[in-house]
């Protein structure tokens, strides 16, 4: 997917090209295509006029909306009406303000925000921005996709899971029967859609496990939209609807139409992965190149499924994205998964209440549940995505699974590595030749000699057959990986094709070490990402390797067998900050100038995390024809807060989106499984102690936030009053503290903050808390799929 960044639209298209000539009719053409403009999106929002999610006078912007009475009202003549009029409205704003033929109304925003998305020229922009009627006119950013075991390690199956099958707790009461985390729940995914066919979406009468979808979401009502991949009965209760929005896309770059599907259908893979990590079916396969790596199981597997494709493989942009959440709030989701984004600030407005930010904000009030995803930007300092305090933002963290791959040498000597691959030979026991690809090439080849070629194996024609059949060929990490213009997948290819017996990517001491994934491949192989080890096996190999006064190879000595890859291994410190989750503190423009807003508010998994893939994978050609991947990033951190909250709305079906953000981040822990402050990866990966700007309030406890014994509920002052300040200036006075049924929390922790923002003293910044809970007991972590 394309990136969309800087202070100028990169996906705009050109309307005309100066033409030199000397002729005063042609001159005047010349003059006035120099001054002719590219068109972009704008984002506009309007001046007055209440949204309908807010209309009526119980129901204004500045107050929560009761969605347990909204479901009967939803669709009624007088909102068709006032929708109507607010539609009227942008029309007549754009036919009185803009030429005729300088613009298209790309949407009409009216559910929970009144404002619409218009294509057309800076300086038409310019005009809507002096209208009276008009508040804000905002460029389009553009939107990026911020890219099994997870339940165990988070202590869902005996906690929270349990707690919903025996029933009992507070808030009302939900529907809890046996096997129902997330029943009558409807989780909102606006991502890059769904692929309906995956196991994790499915229901299979013949699975006992996955338990028939009832009918108990009277609050929501959505739709099922079909198109390409996409067929009739794609929604199946376990999706309930499914919904597509292209029109920024379509205005601002041509698509693939044999990857940019016109339909809920994920080409990428990414919304698959997110919506089966929070609401996945429990006990799905997770079998890839024939090897079976466990069970996977969603965060609430009886939750709903409401899709909003608003990303495509070729592009994304902001206004499909906003207009997917003014959709998904009509609809009536509980909980909203943003693992999308803009991954830059506002040029010209503050961060919390740029376009998009306004969106979440009202979103939050109409009562819907909002989760995003911090961003994959980190290490450095504020380099969040994620701004405002009405969004959950979530930071990503290993868990204490690994895969672990070794290399063993001829001469006995192990060396570490990473790769989720089978074995060579006799379950990686016999032996092979070891080859190091540069003296494997064709002799006389017309190939040209670049690290493409000759060191980073992506090539089959520049190699001699006979040489590397059989054997284990030692590719480079060269100039070409480190500009992005090579690939594992290459590796892969030539090695398929010249049946190679396995491969290894070793570190170049020139470039230094690098960062490895593990990835599944389909042939043996093994990235050793350490300049130290890479050193071992170049010494290893020189010595066994006889070569002639030109340097050609004489005679290969050197021999290697490739290990075991794809068990894991459950030990070690956990959970750890990713290297990659972006950083606080919170800031409110786009000089990066801080504010007093703790972000990142929560830490989860997001570090290696398996979950359903779509086998085109259009953007991940390594990845291609498979049903599941093995991902990190924030993206897959987000879906677990959201499955979290799902079943914290299912036992307390009562509680505000406030109330359920409180339980989430004031039960959280600031220490892993050794009792320690939580550590957080740097730029080289060393470790060092974490921050609330690296984890926010912790890491989230799944089993105690479901009672966390209060909640901290807060809710905008009604029009009129006084708002509460972003400043030093916070008062406990005027936040509700409201008290939940207390239940004994089977999650042990210690040292819990229950509610933490960021003060700012004479230029240094300070960590703070309200309240502080104090015990002295250990957490537990799980050690299974």
């Amino acid at each position: 997917m394309s990136k969309i960044n800087g202070t100028s639209s990169k996906y705009a298209a050109t309307t005309a090209t100066p033409v030199m000539i000397f002729s005063v009719f042609n001159l005047i053409i010349m003059i006035s295509s120099c001054f002719a403009q590219n068109r972009e999106i704008y984002l506009v929002l309007m001046e007055g006029g209440v949204p309908v999610a807010f209309h009526g006078s119980s129901n204004s912007p500045s107050t929560f909306v009761d969605r347990s009475r909204r479901s009967s009202n939803l669709n009624s003549d007088v909102l068709k009406a006032h929708a109507k009029k607010l539609v009227d409205s942008h029309d007549e704003i754009l036919e009185s303000t803009l030429e005729t033929g300088s613009y298209n109304k790309l949407y009409s925003f009216k559910h929970i925000v009144n404002g619409f998305a218009v294509h057309t020229t800076p300086s038409q922009a310019e005009k809507l921005k002096n209208r009276p009627q008009i508040k804000l006119v905002e460029r389009d950013r553009g939107a990026k996709l911020m890219t099994t075991y997870s339940p165990q390690f988070l202590g869902l199956p005996e906690g929270i899971w349990k707690r919903e099958e025996a029933g009992g707790g507070g808030g009302g009461g939900g529907d809890r029967h046996s096997n129902a985390a997330g029943e009558g729940i409807v989780i909102g995914f606006v991502d890059s859609g769904i692929n309906p066919l995956h196991p994790s979406f499915v229901y299979d009468p013949l699975n006992p496990s996955i338990k028939k979808p009832n009918n108990n979401t009277p609050h929501f009502s959505g739709a099922c939209e079909t198109g390409p991949q996409f067929p009739v009965g794609s929604c199946n209760g376990k999706i309930i609807s499914a919904r597509f929005f292209s029109a920024g896309a379509q205005a601002v770059a041509p698509l693939n139409s044999s990857l940019d599907f016109l339909s809920p259908f994920d080409a990428v893979g990414h919304g698959s992965h997110v919506a089966s990590t929070a609401a996945g079916n429990a006990g799905v396969p997770v079998v890839v190149n024939g090897f079976h790596y466990g069970e996977a199981s969603g965060m609430a597997p009886h939750a709903r499924i409401a899709v909003y494709k608003a990303v495509y493989p070729t592009i994304g942009t902001l206004t499909d994205v906003v207009a997917a959440i003014d959709q998904a709030t009509h609809d009536g989701v509980d909980v909203l998964t943003l693992s999308v984004g803009p991954d830059e600030p506002p040029s010209d407005t503050i961060t919390f209440l740029s376009v998009f930010d306004v969106f979440l904000l009202y979103a939050r009030r109409a009562g819907v549940f909002v989760v995003q995803a911090a961003g994959n930007q980190g290490p450095a300092a504020s380099s969040v995505v994620s701004y405002s305090p009405w969004a959950v933002s979530a930071a990503a963290c290993s868990t204490d699974r690994t895969y672990p791959s070794s290399l063993l040498l001829g001469n006995g000597q192990n060396v570490e590595g990473v790769g989720l691959s089978g074995p060579t030979l006799g379950t990686g026991l016999i032996f092979s030749k070891l080859v190091l690809a540069n003296d494997a090439l064709k002799k006389g080849g017309t190939f040209p000699r670049t690290p493409e070629y000759v060191e980073e194996c992506q090539f089959h024609e520049a190699f001699d057959p006979n040489i590397v059949h059989g054997s284990v060929i030692i590719c480079t990490f060269s100039a070409g990986f480190y500009n992005e213009t090579s690939t594992l997948t290459a590796i892969i290819n030539t090695a398929r094709t010249l049946r190679f017996f396995g491969f290894l990517l070793i570190a170049n001491p020139a470039y230094g070490d690098y960062i490895a994934e593990p990835i599944p491949f389909s042939v043996p192989g093994i990235m050793i990402p350490k300049v130290s080890n890479a050193q071992v096996i170049l010494k290893y190999y020189e010595q066994q390797t006889v070569r002639d006064e030109r340097g050609f190879v004489t005679k290969f000595g050197a021999q290697s067998a490739i290990g075991e890859g794809r068990v894991a291994s459950f030990e070690g410190r956990a959970p750890t900050v990713s290297r990659f989750s972006s950083r606080g503190p919170d800031f409110i423009d786009i000089n990066r100038t801080p504010t007093d807003v703790l972000k990142p508010d929560i830490l989860a998994p997001g570090h290696q995390i398996w979950a359903a893939w779509s086998p085109i994978s259009a953007s991940e050609p390594i990845l291609t024809g498979y049903n599941f991947a093995l991902l990190s990033g924030t993206s897959m951190a987000t879906p677990h807060i959201v499955g979290i909250g799902a079943l914290i709305k299912q036992y307390n079906p009562l509680w505000t989106p406030s109330m359920i953000a409180s339980a989430i981040t004031t039960t959280a822990t600031k220490y892993d499984n050794y009792g320690d402050l939580i550590l957080a990866e740097g730029s080289d990966t060393s470790l060092y102690n974490g921050t609330h700007f690296d984890f926010g309030a912790g890491f989230v406890n799944a089993t105690c936030a479901i009672d966390p014994g209060l909640v901290l509920s807060s809710a905008a002052q009604p029009p009129g009053q006084p708002q509460p300040p972003f400043g030093d200036d916070i008062s406990t006075g005027r936040i509700p503290i409201i008290a939940a049924e207390l239940h004994e929390c089977s999650e042990q922790i210690r040292n819990i903050p229950v509610l933490s923002y960021t003060t700012k003293r004479d230029s240094s910044w300070l960590v703070s808390t309200l309240v502080h809970y104090s015990s002295t007991r250990n957490s537990r972590f799980g050690h299974t799929i």
